[in-house]
C-alpha cells in the first residue's frame, strides 16, 4: 500500500517520510517509537531529579515575556503546594497567547541548577480544565524534514487499521509458545494502553524478526563451507621467526589466536574468521602474523581501515616488520600519479602488501594473486564492502577484526557462520587506566590539571555527544566546549574535530594532534576508532550518561597506549540513580566483555546489533526494548521450524524475498 493513500500524508510529507527510508505503509508501521511520553503519573517538581522528564500540575502566577534577549523567551512563574519553579520557552512567542493565570499541566524536562532553583525547559502544556491530550503513553517517533509527532501519529493510526501483517512462524509453533498475533503486537507498540503493552508488543515483533533473520542464515548460508583454493607453505619455524621480530612476547591469547589462524590456513576450508579482542589486546600483531603466512607463501595481502589516519598507522607498522617485502599505502588522498603506479604494481605482483582505506576496494584496483585480507574495525564497513575486497582474489582468506566487545551470547548466534577468535588477555606493558566520575564541585580544578599535563608534553581528549548546542543547554556540544576551553586555557593549544568536517580536514587535525602540534583535542565520538597516540594520557567525557558502556570503553581505550599513567574522567549530566549505577559499573571494570554483558542485560541487544552495519531489520529493531532471551527463543523456534516436522516453503520464500535487506548481516 502506498503512503499517498493515507489521509494525513501529503506529497511533501511523503518525501519527508522517504528521508526516513519509509516508502510504503508496511514500512511505516515498522517505524518504531524511540521513546514514550509517560502521561500516566503526575510528579511534583520538587521530587524530580535533574534532567528527568515528568508530567506535573501547577498554578501559573504570572507570565514574563522578553523579546529583546539574544534568545527571546517566555517565562511562566509557577506555584505547586508552596514550592515555586519556572517554566521557560525559547523562541516560541506564540506560547504567551496560550498562558494565563490558572492551573496547567506541564510535561517536560526538569532542570535543578544549584543556586538557581528548579525550572522546566520548553515543556508541553495545556489547561488542567481541558486535559485532552496529556494522558496515557504517547509514542515519540524519529522525525525528518517538516514532519511533526502529530502527523506521524495520525498516519500511524490509519496505517494500523488498514495494513495486513503476516507471521512467518508456523501456526503450530505460535500456539505452542503462546504468541500473540503479530498485528496485535504492532498495535501494542504504537498505541499502548500500558507499559506492559509496550514490552509485550516489542518482544513479539523482535521475536518474529530475529526468527526470520536466524532462519535466513540457514536458508542463504545453507551450512556450506567453501573449499580452500590457496595452499600455504609457511612452516611453524618460519612463523616463529617472524613473531620474534616483535620487541615483546605474545600473550597466551595472541599465541592461541595465531595458532588458530595457522591451523585454519592449512585446513581444507578457506578462512572466514572474526578476531575480537579488548582495546589494547594486540589484535594487530596477530593480523600481521596472518599476513606473514600469506606473503611468505608467495601471495599478496591487503589490510583496510575505515580512516586514513588509521590506515597510515597500520601501514607504518607493517613496513616496520615487513622490511624484506614491498609495502604500499593506498588512500583517497594518494596523488593520482602515485595511485596509477600502485595499481600497476599490484596487478603485476610487484607489491606484496597494500594497506589502505575504501580506495583499495575500487573496481580498478586489481591484484595478481591476493589470498589474505584483513578488515580492521569491521563494524565500520558493510559486508558488501568486505566481500568486494575478498572478491579481488580467488578464494581469499578473510580476517575481520573488532575491538567492540560483542557478548558471547550474541556472537554465538549472529556470527554463527564465522569462526570466532577472542583475545581476552592484554600485553603486560599495557597501562591500567584509572577512571573517575567527576562531581560538579571539582569541575573547575580539571582545567588546571589539563594545562599542567600539556606543559609536561601529555595530551588530552575532550569528548562531547553532539556538535551543536541547543536552547535547553543540558548537553555539552563540541563547539561550545571548544570556545570555553580557549577562554579558560589560553596557553594550551586546542583543536576541534567532528563528523561534519571533510575527511581531509579530519585527517590533518588527527595527524597534527598525534604529532604534538596540539595539546588537546575537542571531539565527538569520531576518535573512538583505534588511532594510536602514545602521549595521550587523559580522556574527559562530557554527558557520559548519553553513551553506551561499550562505546565509553572504546573511548577510554584511546589513552594509556604509551608508558605513562593515564586517566579517564566522566562528567554526568543527571542525578538519575540508573545512570549513576551504569557509570559506576564502567568505572570499576576494565574488562570490555564484562561491560558488554552488563550493557546487554540493561539495554537489550539493539545497540550491539547496530555495530554490525546491520541491514534494515536490525536497524529498525534498535528502537525496540526487549530482553536478550527473546533472541534465544527465536533461535529455538527457528531450529524447531527446520527440524523436518514443518513445511518451510513459506519461510524460505520470505527469507529469499528479504535477501537484499539481509545482505548486510549475512556474511558470504
Amino acid at each position: 500500500m502506498q503512503l499517498k493513500n493515507l489521509k494525513f500524508v501529503s506529497e511533501k510529507r511523503e518525501k519527508d517520510l522517504n528521508k526516513l527510508n519509509i516508502y510504503t505503509v508496511e514500512e511505516l508501521i515498522r517505524h518504531f517509537p524511540r521513546d514514550y511520553l509517560d502521561m500516566t503519573r503526575v510528579t511534583p517538581v520538587k521530587d524530580a531529579y535533574h534532567n528527568d522528564y515528568i508530567l506535573t500540575s501547577a498554578e501559573v502566577i504570572s507570565v514574563e515575556v522578553n523579546r529583546s534577549a539574544r534568545k527571546p523567551y517566555i517565562k511562566a512563574h509557577c506555584r505547586q503546594d508552596g514550592f515555586s519553579f519556572t517554566a521557560i520557552w525559547f523562541n516560541q512567542p506564540y506560547v504567551a497567547q496560550k498562558l494565563f493565570r490558572g492551573v496547567f499541566l506541564f510535561y517536560g524536562r526538569v532542570q535543578n541548577k544549584y543556586g538557581m532553583g528548579s525550572s522546566m525547559v520548553n515543556p508541553q502544556f495545556e489547561s488542567a480544565d481541558k486535559n485532552a491530550y496529556l494522558k496515557g503513553l504517547i509514542p515519540v517517533y524519529p522525525l525528518a524534514g517538516a514532519l511533526t509527532q502529530g502527523v506521524v501519529r495520525a498516519a500511524m493510526r490509519q496505517a494500523l487499521s488498514e495494513v495486513g501483517v503476516t507471521s512467518c512462524i508456523p501456526p503450530v509453533l505460535r500456539e505452542k509458545y503462546s504468541l500473540i498475533p503479530l498485528k496485535d503486537a504492532y498495535v501494542k507498540v504504537h498505541r499502548p494502553q500500558s507499559k506492559k503493552d509496550c514490552r509485550q508488543g516489542a518482544e513479539r515483533i523482535a521475536l518474529e524478526e530475529y526468527f526470520l533473520l536466524i532462519s535466513a542464515f540457514k536458508v542463504i548460508k545453507g551450512g556450506r563451507d567453501d573449499a580452500r583454493l590457496n595452499a600455504y607453505s609457511v612452516t611453524r619455524a618460519q612463523l616463529d621467526g617472524f613473531v620474534s621480530r616483535f620487541p615483546f612476547g605474545f600473550t597466551a591469547g595472541q599465541k592461541a589466536a595465531v595458532e588458530e589462524i595457522f591451523a585454519n590456513l592449512h585446513s581444507p576450508q578457506k578462512m572466514n574468521r572474526l578476531l575480537q579482542g579488548d582495546v589494547g589486546s594486540g589484535k594487530t600483531a596477530v593480523a600481521l602474523a596472518g599476513i606473514f603466512m600469506a606473503v611468505k607463501s608467495g601471495y599478496q595481502a591487503a589490510m583496510i581501515a575505515p580512516t586514513e589516519v588509521l590506515a597510515r598507522q597500520n601501514a607504518a607498522l607493517i613496513q616496520k616488520y615487513f622490511y624484506d617485502y614491498n609495502v604500499c599505502t593506498l588512500t583517497g588522498s594518494t596523488p593520482a600519479a602515485e595511485k596509477r603506479e600502485i595499481k600497476k604494481k599490484l596487478a603485476s605482483g610487484e607489491i606484496d602488501i597494500v594497506c589502505g582505506t575504501h580506495a583499495v576496494i575500487q573496481n580498478d584496483v586489481q591484484f595478481k594473486n591476493l589470498s589474505f585480507v584483513v578488515c580492521d574495525e569491521q563494524h565500520r564497513f558493510g559486508v558488501a564492502q568486505r566481500a568486494s575486497l575478498s572478491g579481488k582474489g580467488e578464494g581469499c582468506d578473510a580476517l575481520i577484526m573488532s575491538a567492540t566487545p560483542i557478548p558471547r551470547t550474541l556472537s554465538l548466534i549472529f556470527y554463527g557462520d564465522l569462526d570466532v577468535t577472542t583475545i581476552k588477555d592484554k600485553p603486560a606493558s599495557r597501562q591500567e587506566i584509572t577512571t573517575a566520575i567527576i562531581p560538579e564541585r571539582k569541575y573547575g580544578g580539571m582545567f588546571s590539571y589539563v594545562a599542567q599535563q600539556a606543559a609536561q608534553g601529555n595530551r588530552t581528549y575532550f569528548v562531547c555527544p553532539k556538535i551543536e548546542g541547543d536552547d535547553e543547554g543540558t548537553v555539552m556540544s563540541v563547539t561550545e566546549l571548544y570556545e570555553e576551553l580557549q577562554n579558560k586555557m589560553p596557553s594550551v593549544r586546542i583543536a576541534l574535530l567532528h563528523g561534519k568536517m571533510k575527511d581531509k580536514q579530519k585527517n590533518e587535525i588527527m595527524s597534527a594532534f598525534k604529532e604534538g602540534t596540539y595539546d588537546c583535542l575537542v571531539s565527538t565520538t569520531v576518535i573512538e576508532v583505534g588511532v594510536d597516540v602514545p602521549d595521550a594520557t587523559t580522556m574527559i567525557i562530557y554527558n557520559a550518561e548519553r553513551f553506551g558502556l561499550s562505546q565509553l570503553h572504546q573511548l577510554r581505550g584511546r589513552v594509556g597506549r604509551g608508558d605513562k599513567k593515564s586517566y579517564c574522567f566522566l562528567l554526568c549530566g543527571t542525578d538519575s540513580p540508573e545512570a549513576q549505577e551504569r557509570l559506576n559499573v564502567f568505572k570499576n571494570s576494565t574488562d570490555g566483555f564484562e561491560i558488554a554483558e552488563y550493557d546487554l542485560k540493561q539495554r537489550g541487544s539493539g545497540d550491539f546489533m547496530g555495530t554490525r552495519q546491520s541491514g534494515r531489520i536490525l536497524s529498525e529493531l534498535k528502537s525496540l526494548k526487549f530482553p536478550v532471551q527473546t533472541v534465544f527463543t527465536a533461535k529455538a523456534l527457528s531450529d524447531e521450524a527446520f527440524s523436518g516436522a514443518f513445511d518451510t516453503k513459506l519461510l524460505k520464500r520470505i527469507a529469499s524475498e528479504k535477501y537484499e535487506s539481509l545482505k548486510d548481516v549475512i556474511l558470504n
